[in-house]
Parts: C-alpha cells; sequence; structure tokens
C-alpha cells in the first residue's frame, strides 16, 4: 500500500510561484501514473497535471504553460512547480497515484495541501 505525503502549500500573491512535493513511501513513483490534483470550494476534484512511468506528462488547459509536473525517482517524489499563480488556482492539492493517468483510476490519495493565491 503506498502512502503519499504533500507538502510545499502555503499563501502567496498573484503572479507568484509555489512548488510542491508528494514523497511516497514505499513504491517507486514510476510504478504508477501520478498527478497532481485541486478541488477548490464547491468544485468538484479535477486532474491538474500528471506524469507516467515513462515520464510522458499531461496538463489540464486551465495551468498548461504555467505549471510544470515532474519526479525525482531517487527520491521517489513528485513535483509540481506551479508559476504565475492566479487566484483561480486557490484550492487544496491532492497527490495521487493509479494505474492509469485518468481520475478515474486514482486509488491512492495523499492528504491535501492547501494552496492560496490573493
Amino acid at each position: 500500500h503506498v502512502q503519499l505525503v504533500e507538502s510545499g502549500g502555503g499563501s502567496v500573491q498573484a503572479g507568484g510561484s509555489l512548488r510542491l512535493s508528494c514523497v511516497s513511501s514505499r513504491h517507486p513513483v514510476h510504478a504508477y501514473c501520478m498527478g497532481w490534483f485541486r478541488e477548490a470550494p464547491g468544485k468538484e476534484r479535477e486532474g491538474v497535471a500528471f506524469i507516467n512511468g515513462g515520464g510522458y506528462t499531461a496538463y489540464s488547459d486551465s495551468v498548461k504553460g504555467r505549471f510544470t509536473i515532474s519526479q525525482d525517482t531517487s527520491k521517489n517524489t513528485l513535483y509540481l512547480e506551479m508559476n504565475s499563480l492566479d487566484v483561480s488556482d486557490t484550492a487544496v492539492y491532492y497527490c495521487g497515484a493509479g494505474r492509469y493517468c485518468s481520475l478515474s483510476y486514482i486509488t491512492i490519495w495523499g492528504q491535501g495541501t492547501q494552496v492560496t493565491v490573493s
């Protein structure tokens, strides 16, 4: 059973940057499709960025060009570099792992980290 622990959230002004980290405690991150998701108040959880074992990445249209997903297999860690943050990016961000890169296939979740942009 994989345990995921996120960190790096916080408060930032619009236009600023943050980097989120997600450490996988048991299994190598490249063995799964890993992704970042977010859930804003009153909205459903949505996929933000994915990376699979082959290094293929995908982004939602709302973050494309601003966010970058990456992983360091030596540290079993997934990252999300977020630049040019906007108020609309305010949400709880979750790290997830699953067999395929789709929200419906994500079966392992971290506890979430709050990102607030003002």
